[in-house]
């Protein structure tokens, strides 16, 4: 495979093991990040490597290892299966150079990835991929010094850090049980550890070890968070909590088995920060995340920035220099500046079960309190695994529309993808009806979200989007 067929999206590089994933490639892309850190940061404070569950994902950590300490640069890698985010974190805490991760985050079985981690304990920021991009398609591959590869264990660090930000006396004293679902990733054991430290009642699931993900994308959405809504309404349990493969994302479940999208679990923290911390800044979202974020910040004065989607945009706004309170996106990932400018899933599964204890309300009382106050908000989403030139002719055809189903457009965005506002009903104080149109820099996939007053709007909207974009006679 050539260097410039490896593309890289919001937040590294991803392709399906042994086809373009492959040992070669990685130590390729090894070799970019080996020449970024060179040419632009203290090399000699080294670079973190970790990994999570996936099939190979040690042997290719030690590739990138391999290739790292050969251009000179110190590695540091990790002892066992971490989280993402404790890579970003021991990346800020201990002073490194930055950081990679060998991960596909929420893909199939049979996909892997790699992602770099900035100095500041963050994805790497837009102008970062882009200078290893470049390095990339140069072909670099520096050599110097051999330096060493130190094995090394991060968990208790990380775990001291993120507990470090929780009130786990408050949980305990709230008498909630909790369902945890590790969906066979990278966070098994690290939340029932903690709560079984501090004498938390909780079940846990899917924490064994399993590369193929049996029965589900390691992605804490519908349908795949079944088995933990069975689990939390056969075991009385007060919430479900849910983290993605790499550990970064966030779901969660309601004590009757109702799933809880990120956006519901974004405005239940935002409104808590709110609420019970005299945390400064202002708020960010991701264009394809709920407007209820919006409202949520009118009301308590608070500025709301909207940005493209990939939490690297969160990261460049808060790298900038602006005060940044909290930032989400819509596919569950939820970062704090003040801890880090990084998303994390267990810390955000640890702060929504704060959350229920500081409110002395379950997981679907906070939910319905949400929607009382702020309006009924219900999302959808629709990935559709179609080629190129499909893709490319329903974009285009998409800008000459009046109107999605039976709903006018009254306005259109483009930020990140084609957006449409929709003349849907709002059944009172609900949510104005939007639909949007994204394809995936790195797949060949078309992702089609809406929001709406209504579950029956929500999936009404899609179905008509879904319609138009496979509409027969309508290809490249």
């Amino acid at each position: 495979m050539a260097n410039e067929h490896i593309k890289f999206g919001t937040d590294g590089w991803r392709a399906i093991i042994a086809n373009d994933f492959t040992l070669d490639n990685v130590r390729r892309v090894g070799g970019a990040m080996a020449s970024y850190v060179l040419k632009n940061e203290d090399a000699a404070r080294g670079v973190a490597v970790g990994y999570d569950t996936r099939f190979g994902s040690r042997a290719f950590a030690e590739a990138v290892s391999e290739v790292l300490a050969d251009a000179g640069i110190p590695v540091y890698l990790a002892s066992d299966f971490l989280p993402t985010p404790a890579i970003s974190c021991v990346i800020k805490r201990n002073g490194y150079a930055g950081g990679v991760v060998i991960t596909s985050s929420h893909n199939p079985w049979d996909w892997n990835g790699v992602k770099f981690k900035a100095k500041y304990g963050g994805s790497g920021s837009p102008a970062i991929m882009k200078l290893i991009e470049t390095e990339l398609y140069s072909g670099a591959n520096p050599k110097g010094q051999q330096a060493a590869v130190a094995v090394t264990d991060f968990k208790p660090a990380y775990l001291a850090a993120i507990t470090e930000f929780v009130d786990l006396e408050a949980i305990a004293r709230s008498g909630f049980k909790f369902g945890i679902d590790c969906m066979y990733g990278s966070g098994r054991n690290l939340l029932a550890g903690i709560f079984t430290q501090h004498g938390i009642p909780h079940v846990q699931i899917r924490n064994e070890l399993n590369p193929l993900f049996p029965g589900i994308n390691p992605e804490p959405i519908e349908p795949h968070v079944a088995l933990l809504q069975q689990t939390v309404v056969r075991e009385k349990c007060s919430a479900g909590l849910a983290t993605d493969g790499d550990a970064d994302r966030v779901g969660a479940v309601t004590e009757d088995g109702m799933f809880v999208d990120a956006h519901k679990c974004f405005a239940i923290l935002l409104k808590w920060m709110l609420d019970k911390k005299p945390w400064p800044g202002a708020i960010t979202r991701a264009f394809n995340t709920t407007r209820m974020i919006d409202r949520i910040a009118r009301k308590y004065g608070r500025e709301l920035i909207e940005h493209g989607i990939g939490f690297k945009y969160i990261c460049d706004i808060v790298l900038s220099g602006k005060e940044v309170l909290v930032g989400g996106e819509e596919s569950g990932g939820i970062g704090i500046p003040r801890y880090l400018p990084e998303r994390d899933g267990i810390l955000n599964s640890l702060l929504l079960a704060n959350a229920m204890a500081d409110y002395g309300q379950t997981m679907g009382q906070l939910v319905a309190s949400l929607q009382r106050e702020f309006g009924p908000h219900f999302y959808g989403r629709r990935d559709l695994r179609i080629e190129r030139p499909v893709i490319d002719s329903a974009l285009r055809r998409a800008t000459s529309l009046n109107s999605v189903g039976a709903y006018k457009i009254l306005k259109t965005e483009n930020l990140d993808g084609i957006k449409f506002f929709l003349d849907a009903p709002t059944h009172g104080n609900g949510a104005e009806a939007w639909v949007l149109f994204r394809a995936s820099g790195t797949e060949p996939l078309m992702r089609l979200y809406c929001e709406a007053a209504s579950p029956e709007l929500v999936n009404q909207i899609l179905a008509a989007a879904v319609a138009f974009v496979q509409e027969k006679g309508a290809g490249a």
